[in-house]
């Protein structure tokens, strides 16, 4: 059915104002501006149904482009594996698309099996990708080559997340890394797809040190490395940040830094810092992720397991909250400039922003609307591909092995 969303407070993520959006079939299908004239009758004939926002916020679903769809962790043994996440998990956070990885576990967990978790979500009515390959090289690949997965399968649109700097990689060597990172480039020309290699950064201090060096020794285009978890400590955030002057999209983890458990900034402190970067750091090159299924470990100087959490995708909203109205004295930034990392930023990188991480006519119909909640906002209602999944702050559709 057809549906008129009216009066809503549209965030695209550039602020429109005040719109009735008119959905069907999916996919946006009209926006009209605020002081439009409605002729209410027309849409009852045409039995389009109408759903009055009252002034209410509406931004772009949330895309997490790095989630663990079937689970991850396992580093202290077989019980700290994380099961899969259910679909409300994601649309109860406002997240409308997200793409899958493997990380530490690329031997129990594999491509395939990943590929056909975001396929039963896509059953669900929920829009998801995946990467190829995990922490270690050999690469983990369902047809042996990463090139040929990213290639042949549909819903694979990158490589990742390939550890470095990490005492869980596999060590991986300069023309490994080069390697792999060229096979992502030439599928990238082939398909159109992304093509990204999606770089896990430790803590090690050897950082950026293999990255920077293939910008400056190989021809493979800087926007093919992403690196993520970069406020995984200051000195890492730095360097990102000086890849991303040379072209490069780099990746924050919501849930981690100080008041999430680790050492480093937390995803907004590291957002504000690159935004407000002397350098003018280009500002569609830092995106948002929550690290969601994932565990988020942290080990002592021998490697050893000191505690273990895991992410969830409900710290985006965390994230936009705290820049939105922080707590520490920084100053607050306005919501058309917080929400394209979380939104437009990811969709352009993964290149899908034909249909998604916007409001605009032909785009997938994936609505968030916000409400106000005491110091920050909240999320009220979310629609995936024009079907509504939560309505006044509750899940209408679960998976399928949901209670």
């Amino acid at each position: 059915m057809m549906q008129l969303i009216k009066n809503a407070d549209v965030y695209a993520p550039a602020h429109l104002g005040l719109c009735h959006v008119l959905v069907g079939c999916g996919k946006i299908m009209k926006i009209f501006p605020g002081n439009a004239s409605l002729h209410e009758q027309t849409f009852l004939d045409l039995n389009i149904s109408t759903k009055d926002l009252d002034g209410k916020k509406m931004i772009p679903g949330l895309i997490d482009g790095h989630v663990h769809l079937t689970g991850g962790g396992g580093e202290a043994g077989f019980r700290t594996s994380v099961p899969p996440i259910p679909l409300s998990n994601f649309t109860l956070a406002g997240v409308t698309t997200a793409v899958g990885v493997l990380g530490t576990d690329d031997c129990v967990r594999s491509t395939a099996s990943l590929l056909a978790r975001a396929r039963g979500l896509r059953e669900e009515g929920f829009s998801s990708y995946i990467l190829t390959g995990g922490y270690h090289v050999p690469v983990t690949t369902l047809t042996g080559s990463v090139k040929e997965d990213i290639v042949h399968l549909d819903l694979c649109i990158g490589c990742g997340e390939l550890a470095i700097s990490d005492h869980r990689s596999s060590q991986p060597t300069f023309d490994e890394l080069v390697r792999i990172a060229g096979d992502c480039h030439v599928a990238n020309l082939m398909t159109g797809k992304a093509g990204t290699l999606h770089l896990h950064m430790g803590a090690g201090q050897r950082r950026m040190e293999m990255v920077k060096r293939a910008l400056e020794e190989t021809e493979i285009p800087s926007r093919i490395f992403n690196p993520t978890h970069c406020n995984r400590n200051l000195p890492l955030l730095e360097e990102a940040m000086e890849l991303a002057l040379l072209g490069s999209t780099i990746d924050v983890t919501a849930g981690t830094g100080k008041k999430g458990g680790g050492g480093g900034p937390t995803a907004a402190e590291a957002i504000r810092r690159y935004l407000k970067d002397d350098r003018m750091l280009p500002p569609e090159k830092i995106t948002c992720s929550s690290d969601a299924g994932g565990s988020i470990p942290t080990f002592d100087e021998q490697g050893n397991l000191l505690r273990l959490g895991y992410g969830t995708s409900a710290n985006l909203l965390v994230a936009i909250n705290e820049l939105l109205h922080p707590t520490d004295g920084s100053d607050s930034l306005p919501l058309d400039v917080v929400l394209p990392p979380f939104t437009s930023n990811w969709a352009t990188l993964l290149k899908i922003d034909d249909k998604k991480g916007r409001i605009a006519e032909g785009c997938d119909a994936d609505l968030v609307v916000l409400e106000e909640a005491g110091e920050g906002v909240s999320v009220s209602d979310v629609m995936a591909m024009g079907v509504w999944h939560v309505v006044d702050g509750k899940a209408v559709v679960k998976g399928t092995f949901e209670s």
